[in-house]
């Protein structure tokens, strides 16, 4: 069962100031404005799926971004989804329907990558470059091995991969494990924390954790993919696969496990990194969301809705503190 705990009065400042400290390390959005909530929520370890986890979720101490020191659920997964179907990514023709592959985000957008998007890419971007095709065989160039998943799914794609359909596949994860950690009772930080950029960003990069264990990864780097004259597709959940993060999403399209509120509020579909729970775009409360799209209500306490789908963004910073 959900335990739920009610913090009131000087109770909630007396813990605000043990638990939340100043730390010049992280990255901070000053124009967040937090205030104290009287419901919080702890996380459910229960709702996370058991095929999903390389081992069982064990609760271990850990320091957190703030300083202090916290109860974590250590969550270690085997980098694959358990509850639906991987894939399909890259179409093989371009007269394949949209059955034979995936979705593209762009602009806001969320396209099927059929075999005519794949036909049309040179239109699409406006660019003759484009030609992922042969023209005789109508048969779409894309990766075909581990091999090529290993030089094709990294952000410096060498000129070898130009104008490559990218399809990584689950059979290339036989043994690949990570390890995430989630605050066991979330506690509001005394200012958001952005996520981290790069390999020098103090913040984290990983947004949270779906209930089948799969991570609610950074933005795609759109960038560098179409710069390589690549495409990488996600399928129709939202997500892809590299050899590093194993298969993870970069976008929220309703495919994956979620917990329905019996009050009409949009499902949950997991948990953010600081432990404060993530539910389903809901456009009818986005005058209501802060900085880091999250509101309160007395039911879930703080949660965040995520971005719709096309904007290849989940959340944009953290609102508690999260384990280092």
């Amino acid at each position: 069962m959900k335990k739920v705990t009610y913090y009131i009065g000087f109770i909630v400042l007396s813990l605000s100031m043990f638990a939340c400290g100043s730390d010049d390390t992280n990255e901070v959005l000053e124009d967040t404005d937090i205030t104290d909530d009287l419901v919080v929520i702890d996380v459910d370890a229960s709702l996370f799926l058991e095929a999903g986890l390389s081992e069982s979720i064990t609760i271990v101490s850990r320091t957190m971004s703030d300083g202090s020191t916290a109860d974590c659920y250590k969550i270690v997964t085997t980098g694959l989804a358990t509850d639906h179907d991987m894939g399909p990514w890259c179409p093989s023709t371009i007269d394949d329907d949209d059955s034979a592959g995936g979705i593209w985000l762009e602009g806001g957008e969320v396209y099927d990558v059929d075999g005519a998007f794949v036909k049309n890419l040179a239109t699409f971007y406006n660019d003759n470059t484009w030609m992922m095709y042969d023209v005789d065989t109508r048969k779409i160039t894309k990766t075909e091995s581990l091999y090529d998943c290993a030089n094709a799914a990294i952000p410096d794609v060498g000129d070898d991969y130009e104008n490559y359909c990218v399809e990584c596949l689950p059979s290339y994860l036989e043994t690949l494990t990570n390890t995430y950690y989630i605050p066991v009772t979330p506690v509001k930080a005394s200012s958001a924390t952005a996520f981290g950029s790069g390999p020098m960003s103090s913040g984290p990069s990983v947004r949270g954790i779906a209930f089948n264990s799969v991570v609610f990864d950074a933005p795609a780097p759109v960038s560098n993919i179409l710069g390589a004259y690549t495409l990488a597709p996600f399928d129709d959940a939202g997500g892809h696969i590299n050899l590093a993060a194993g298969y993870h999403y970069h976008a929220a399209t309703g495919v994956s496990t979620q917990i329905a509120q019996d009050d009409g509020h949009t499902g949950m579909i997991g948990y953010a990194l600081d432990g404060y729970g993530m539910y389903n775009y809901d456009s009818s409360v986005l005058d209501d969301l802060d900085a880091s799209l999250g509101h309160y209500d007395e039911t879930r306490g703080y949660h965040y809705h995520v971005d719709y789908a096309g904007t290849n963004n989940f959340i944009n910073s953290l609102r508690g503190i999260y384990a280092n």
